[in-house]
């Protein structure tokens, strides 16, 4: 699996160095790649980023105050981000807190320098490996084994490189339209799922709910679009499945991702 680690400025450098050797150590499948120690010499560099943009299915972008509006980190989130259905992308906010980043980047999963938070990225990266992922009790032993080494070495680099940007306070007013946005995006791809779902059940007869399997595949495809479990369950309860079915359903579909 190879991840593209995206940083602008050397406070992000030496986080995204940090995050190429020791998701190593904690993923031995993982396979980072940053630019400042991956590009061969006399390899045209931007055409090189390019392909290696193209063939990537995970990215992390270390964010700062500092690059956080930075043209260069917004190119490479938008070559992430390209056909969401098979690539993912994940921001480590550095120095930020999640109301300091506009879109696009707002609309990624944001991962913070804690221990909490680590944790659930490298499930997420273990995840995509899937008939490779580690199992998770082995994974958990893996990463409670490295997990010091990184939170050293990391406050060691916030120690050695201060910030150097100031964080531009967003208004409120810009907060809300972006949550309004999302909201309505969001609401589109459901729309978009419960249309598909319905044509499929017209052409064949009409039914006054939802059959077992495709309610299972509706949730499997809002969880896929990262939908929240709550939107999920009144989706679901709107069409007459069972809350207890949604329940289980969910259960199950993350214990599945869970096992090998």
């Amino acid at each position: 699996m190879r991840i593209f680690l995206s940083w602008s400025g050397e406070r992000s450098r030496a986080v995204a160095e940090l995050l190429d050797e020791w998701l190593q150590c904690v993923i031995q499948a993982a396979v980072p790649w940053m630019s400042t120690k991956d590009i061969d010499r006399g390899s045209l560099w931007f055409n090189e980023i390019a392909d290696q943009l193209q063939n990537t299915s995970i990215g992390i972008i270390c964010l700062t105050k500092e690059n956080k509006n930075k043209p260069w980190i917004l190119f490479e989130a938008g070559a992430l981000a390209k056909g969401l259905s098979s690539n993912r992308v994940c921001t480590l906010l550095i120095d930020l807190q999640p109301t300091d980043v506009g879109n696009p980047l707002a609309q990624f999963n944001h991962t913070f320098p804690v221990k909490d938070s680590i944790w659930q990225l490298v499930v997420t990266l273990n995840n995509s490996l899937k008939e490779q992922r580690l199992k998770e009790k082995i994974l958990e032993q893996v990463f409670e084994t490295y997990w010091s080494q990184f939170d050293q070495r990391l406050k060691d680099i916030l120690s050695d490189f201060p910030e150097t940007g100031e964080n531009e306070v967003r208004s409120e007013n810009d907060i809300l339209l972006e949550i309004l946005s999302s909201t309505r995006s969001m609401e589109r791809r459901v729309r978009m799922i419960e249309n598909d779902s319905q044509h499929r059940s017209d052409s064949q007869h009409v039914r006054p709910r939802l059959e077992p399997d495709e309610a299972r595949n509706l949730i499997n495809e809002l969880i896929n679009d990262g939908v929240p479990e709550e939107v999920i369950t009144s989706v679901l309860s709107e069409k007459g499945v069972p809350f207890v079915f949604i329940r289980r359903a969910l259960r199950n579909l993350r214990k599945d991702g869970d096992d090998v």
